[in-house]
């Protein structure tokens, strides 16, 4: 398979930041399933060309078998999810709308926020994945799911669909490794800002939606030349039309149905209230429910990709790349968590995030009994499959994010001499 090459363009390296904007060049047709990378990453540099050719051909073959699976059995999954988080959040919400103690509060915003959760983990992020096109579902479609995320759609789709999980930690070409705010690999040159590096993750995970929606924007492809103004204010406009109707839903709207039916009830049981304070409380639980879905969220993401034993790649590595190495390249650059069925289906079967990136498009159901096969491979190639705890894969990944904001005295040498 052959892409074509756009040649970087002033302005594509920002000397303030030491960041340079990642080609968001797009791979089109399919990758070759014999041939020679140029540079074999150093944790498969064991493999012969003929290894990686049989071990694309058995990932290809379980997923073939998956395929040939797909049937009402999963669309019943995927109709109930939905089902069960429409409920959840609006469980919660009358929670919320009747909350006159701490108890029904709590009850409030967990319920929004569980339901939160399954709607961008286990559906949102699958949904516009195209993993249930296959049912030709208008309603559960990847061209016409919207979620409840500030983020729109169409764009999380660009960035994360067509050039995450395509250059997947390619430095330079993936612009997912550290969001462009985040030093996430000693790869990534020191430069003094990261220093900040905790302080800016810590701010992240509450607001983890908003940061999302503005990477989406790509400043740094405008700024670099490789997205024209039109496109920009197009995807300007799209945050826009989103946030409103996302604040307005959240922060307008469910404090003030709240205040209304409160006044109401207590009202016509004796106990009346003040509108202010009912509204209060109401636009507080959603603000907390909407962080504690976006901690979550980020905990998730950050820890399938950012942990100890999760490699990058140089754009050289990628110079030849066969389908062999394509999946070679997903297992190395990503991280699962172990936990039960439950757990799983809160993280959207993102804990099984080597399967999500070797078949993203696959049924999210079906990672978890594909996850032995794919984990037996490694063990018979000689490859890491990289798994652990919550508690360790997120340990790991924060004290990633603290050690690499502090230079090392060959990293400070080279800032010095830049």
């Amino acid at each position: 398979m052959t892409a074509t090459t756009t040649e970087p363009k002033a302005g594509a390296f920002d000397r303030k930041t030491g960041r340079a904007a990642a080609n968001p060049e797009r791979r089109t047709g399919v990758l070759p399933t014999s041939g020679h990378v140029a540079v074999r990453p150093p944790t498969a540099a064991h493999l012969s060309d003929e290894d990686v050719e049989r071990l694309g051909a058995e990932l290809d073959a379980i997923r073939d078998e998956v395929l040939a699976q797909r049937g009402a059995k999963d669309a019943a999954y995927i109709k109930k999810m939905v089902k069960i988080q429409r409920v959840t959040e609006l469980a919660g919400r009358v929670a919320m709308i009747g909350a006159r103690s701490r108890i029904a509060w709590s009850a409030g915003v967990g319920l929004i926020a569980l339901g939160k959760v399954l709607d961008n983990m286990e559906l949102g992020h699958n949904i516009l994945h195209g993993q249930w096109d296959w049912m030709r579902d208008p309603d559960i479609h990847s061209t016409t799911w919207e979620w409840d995320f500030v983020a729109p759609a169409k764009g999380w789709q660009h960035t994360h669909n067509d050039l995450h999980h395509t250059w997947t930690n390619v430095i330079g070409k993936d612009r997912d490794v550290g969001y462009n705010i985040l030093r996430v690999s000693d790869d990534q040159p020191w430069k003094p800002r990261d220093v900040f590096n905790p302080l800016v993750n810590a701010l992240l995970a509450p607001t983890f939606e908003w940061g999302i929606a503005s990477y989406d924007i790509e400043w740094d492809q405008y700024k670099a030349g490789y997205k024209t103004r039109e496109q920009m204010m197009s995807d300007m406009r799209d945050l826009r039309d989103k946030a409103v109707g996302m604040v307005l839903k959240d922060y307008i709207a469910t404090p003030l149905a709240a205040a209304a039916v409160g006044a109401v009830v207590g009202k016509a049981f004796g106990r009346p209230a003040r509108f202010a304070s009912i509204a209060a409380r109401a636009l507080g639980g959603t603000v907390a429910a909407n962080a504690l879905r976006n901690v979550w969220a980020h905990s998730v993401i950050f820890c399938g990709h950012f942990p100890d034993g999760v490699d990058t790649f140089e754009e050289e590595m990628i110079d030849g790349e066969t389908r062999g190495d394509w999946y070679v390249r997903q297992m190395l650059g990503s991280a699962n968590i172990d936990g039960t069925r439950v757990f799983h289906t809160l993280t959207g079967n993102l804990s099984h995030q080597i399967e999500h990136h070797l078949f993203p498009d696959l049924p999210s159901n079906r990672y978890i009994e594909v996850a032995p096969k794919v984990r037996d491979i490694c063990r018979r190639y000689g490859l890491p499959y990289n798994t652990g705890r919550f508690g360790r894969q997120l340990g790991s990944t924060w004290k990633n994010i603290c050690v690499l904001a502090v230079p090392t005295r060959e990293e400070w040498a080279a800032y010095r001499a830049a």
